[in-house]
């Protein structure tokens, strides 16, 4: 009542020369309506609707015009426990767009809707049409045991002009896929496919696998939902469930979980165009509106689904990988043992010579039946006096003759530098040179044309112990710093593949990838495991050593004062760590492998080879090897350019100069390094000195160099690297990374050959349990290097192409060839390193000043 009168008042307030204008409006408003339905009603007299009850596997022809509308009615029989696929297939033979026909397709739950020709894009907007089309009609579920449904095809054009079609609507045979039987089907792009898939019961995870003998044409192949409608076109295929392209070769794991209905429709679309494929790029059109003939796109695919392993495969593979790495651990506890009671043993012997034979005596000590040291071999070091004669810290009672060179047993222990137990918190870097006169004593000492390494080990033990410390805290440091945004980066790439079923942005094996979790391909980051375990296990076996060692030290043994390669565990420790951050950072890289996340597989690879190199380097130049700021420094620049050459680097020729030009500057670099022990300047006037070194070296006088060993290392290192940077030059690999390791390895084997070498020479020899793992390693490191180059997959090509490299599991159903490269390649690093700390066992109880430097 209160509205109803407010509008009262409202309306009788209302006067005055505007209430002559409601009539009037009213009229023209009377006025319009009339008008508009007359006209609407003559239209609609002039359309005619035919309405024609068709029938399946029947192909109609008719004209359509913008005068006629026909609708064809369509019926089946849906059951619920069985699904039958309706496919309807229109051709036109016009390509005017002016005389587009729509069809509009009407049925229960869906409305499917296509304009013929059909226009399809690619890129710069080129235009694709298409006249024959065949699209297969979503089915909506039914709770009725039998139902009959309806459907109608509506055919209409705005065209004043007839066009001719042809209209046939057939039943899809094989509409669901059969769990491990192959079926086969053609497609094209304005002709998809899908098929559905029922998970039978027992069945939690499937492998859908499509495959073509063709290349050609660019293909993608989607797992979508139970739901109407289906995207399987082009232009929205990617808009739900889990898609990749494809080319001879495709394969989706899908899990029962991840659908409701516990059934999914596997759906193939080819592409207009073959670019996301690897494909030739097609010209630009020269007009915006110009239609390009898209030629014959179709393509033959076979589909087929097979179950996944069970639960029980999975723990199979589990237990498999842990009982290979523990087993390492088990024989290493047997060495220990056995090792532990050989040295109690001689220990015994040592502390009751009595019970001995003098001879038994002299072969312990290193000596002949006449009780002098044997002569070696050793050519460059044929004066058996160069080295204890030269020495600063050589020992006179050892140096007055031949016949005492192991006289130091019985020496006062008092005698033997500073005691163990001394606090090491006073001791810096910056206290490396204390004497006075040491910069020229190191010129006197290290130019000697014949070096030992007493030579080479004058600095105090307790500095030297606390710089190689400084690489095992870096490198931990490092490894924090690195690993935590790469963990978070990867999560990151792993949620995104899982949110938007983007299959093309990780590198993957699909046809051997088993998901766990959030995890698409479980297998090759468990396969990682091997480098966390070895690398903790070979820390144990250097803390082992280390601890053996200061005990020696703190008893003031002699064999651990004076004799043999001088012990530091710092870069073993580092070396260990960075074996543990390499198995740590490959899982990371194998949760989404791709180009961008590459250098984290590769970085502690960079690591590893350069600590190897300075550990083989360390063992006969203690006093002079880099400083742990200097290596990680030169290592970050490594690791810099490897990610400038991912990036820049394919096919970029002044990249490839540039990078050259440094690789050759380097080696030069560390070469009069070397060589020369540290003793020259880079400075203004060594333009100078090498013209002088020159004239007087080679034009007034022909001499051979001073240190022929070094020098023929050296000339081999330099033609090996100058090699790989013509071969770089020329060839410019895309994998920039891998190419930038091989660099790594090919030095670092190039070092090692002349160490073994070099030692055999001088008359060394190589222990029992050093030369088993050389021999082991080599052999585990041949087959280790045949499954890596195996290539299942590479970020170097497309997506679609790299799947075609995708094989089946080999072991266990579970991993294929690139994990047993884990397991293989951990087990190598490990051997290779225990090759490291071994290989100079054989001179723990030779005088320092009998070992030669090379």
């Amino acid at each position: 009542m209160v509205s109803r009168s407010r509008w009262k008042s409202r309306h009788k307030s209302t006067s005055g020369p505007s209430c002559w204008l409601r009539p009037a409006v009213a009229a023209l408003l009377w006025f319009c309506v009339t008008h508009i339905g007359c006209g609407s009603a003559t239209v609609w007299e002039t359309k005619n609707v035919i309405q024609k009850d068709a029938e399946f596997d029947i192909t109609y022809n008719d004209s359509a015009t913008s005068e006629n509308q026909t609708i064809y009615a369509f019926n089946h029989t849906v059951s619920r426990n069985k699904t039958e696929g309706v496919r309807v297939s229109v051709d036109v033979s016009s390509q005017d767009l002016k005389s587009t026909i729509l069809f509009v397709i009407r049925q229960k739950q869906a409305v499917l809707s296509f304009q013929v020709p059909l226009i399809l894009r690619g890129l710069y907007q080129r235009k694709y049409p298409y006249n024959h089309l065949g699209r297969t009609l979503c089915q909506p579920p039914t709770r009725a045991a039998s139902e009959t449904q309806f459907f109608f095809v509506d055919v209409s054009t705005l065209s004043s002009q007839g066009t001719n079609y042809q209209l046939r609507v057939s039943r899809v045979e094989s509409f669901t896929l059969q769990t491990d039987k192959k079926f086969s089907f053609t497609a094209s792009p304005s002709q998809p496919q899908y098929f559905k898939y029922d998970f039978p019961d027992g069945v939690d995870t499937v492998i859908v696998k499509v495959s073509s003998d063709m290349n050609f044409p660019c293909s993608v192949m989607s797992i979508q939902d139970i739901q109407c409608p289906v995207y399987d076109l082009d232009n929205n295929v990617a808009f739900i469930g889990m898609y990749q392209t494809m080319t001879k070769k495709g394969a989706i794991t899908v899990q029962r979980k991840d659908f409701p209905s516990n059934s999914f429709y596997v759906v193939v679309v080819v592409k207009t165009e073959d670019e996301a494929c690897g494909g030739p790029l097609r010209f630009y059109p020269l007009r915006p509106d110009e239609l390009i003939e898209a030629g014959n796109r179709s393509k033959i695919l076979d589909v087929v689904v097979s179950p996944a392993i069970k639960s029980e495969v999975y723990v199979m593979g589990m237990l498999f990988c842990l009982g290979i790495f523990l087993s390492f651990y088990l024989l290493t506890l047997l060495v220990a043992c056995f090792e532990n009671k050989r040295m109690n043993k001689r220990r015994e012997v040592f502390e009751n010579p009595a019970d001995m034979s003098p001879a038994e005596t002299a072969s312990l000590l290193g000596k002949n039946g006449d009780g002098k040291t044997p002569a070696s071999p050793y050519e460059y070091g044929s004066i058996a006096d160069n080295c204890s004669t030269l020495s600063s810290e050589a020992i006179t009672d050892s140096a007055a003759s031949t016949d005492n060179n192991y006289g130091y047993m019985e020496r006062s222990l008092d005698s033997i530098g500073r005691s163990r137990q001394e606090s090491l918190s006073s001791v810096e870097e910056d206290d490396y040179d204390t004497l006075d006169d040491i910069n020229s004593d190191k010129n006197i000492v290290r130019t000697k044309k014949y070096l030992c390494v007493s030579d080479l080990a004058r600095k105090d033990k307790r500095v030297l112990s606390k710089k190689y410390q400084i690489y095992f805290w870096n490198i931990a440091t490092i490894a924090v710093f690195y690993a935590l945004p790469v963990v978070q980066l990867v999560i990151t790439y792993q949620t995104v593949v899982n949110v938007t079923g983007n299959q093309d942005i990780c590198y993957y094996n699909f046809m051997c990838a088993h998901p766990l979790g959030a995890l698409s391909a479980f297998n090759n980051i468990l396969s990682n495991l091997g480098y966390v375990m070895l690398g903790l296990l070979f820390l144990l076996i250097v803390l082992k050593r280390d601890i053996v060692h200061n005990r020696a030290l703190v008893r003031n043994e002699l064999n651990a004062l004076e004799c043999g390669i001088p012990k530091h565990f710092g870069l073993f420790y580092a070396m260990g760590t960075a074996l543990m951050m390499e198995g740590l950072l490959s899982a990371c890289y194998h949760v989404c492998p791709n180009y961008t996340n590459f250098q984290f597989d590769t970085s502690f690879m960079y690591m590893i080879a350069g600590l190897c190199m300075l550990k083989l380097y360390q063992k006969r130049h203690p006093d002079i090897n880099a400083s742990a700021y200097t290596a990680y420094a030169c290592l970050a620049a490594v690791i810099f350019f490897s990610v400038l050459g991912v990036v820049f680097g394919k096919g970029n020729t002044v990249f490839w100069i540039i990078f050259s030009v440094i690789h050759i500057l380097a080696t030069l670099l560390l070469s009069t390094q070397l060589y020369y022990m540290g003793r020259w300047r880079l400075d203004a006037g060594i333009l100078r000195r090498m013209v002088y070194i020159v004239y007087t070296d080679c034009i007034r006088q022909c001499s051979g160099p001073m240190y022929i060993d070094r020098m023929v290392l050296l000339v081999m290192g330099n033609i090996v690297n100058w090699s790989l940077a013509a071969y770089g030059l020329i060839e410019r690999p895309n994998d920039f990374a891998s190419y930038l390791l091989a660099i790594a390895i090919c030095n670092l084997l190039l070092y090692f050959a002349f160490y073994i070498i070099m030692k055999l020479r001088s008359g060394e020899k190589i222990q029992c349990l050093a030369l088993v793992c050389i021999l082991f390693t080599a052999v585990v490191w041949g087959f280790a290097l045949y499954f890596f180059f195996q290539g299942l997959s590479t970020w170097e090509k497309t997506p679609a192409e790299s799947r075609e490299h995708n094989r089946d599991c080999i072991l266990l159903s579970f991993f294929d060839d690139h994990d047993i490269w884990h397991f293989l390649s951990s087990i190598a690093m490990f051997g290779s390193f225990l090759v490291l700390l071994t290989m100079d066992d054989d001179l723990d109880t030779v005088q320092r000043d009998k070992i030669y430097v090379f």
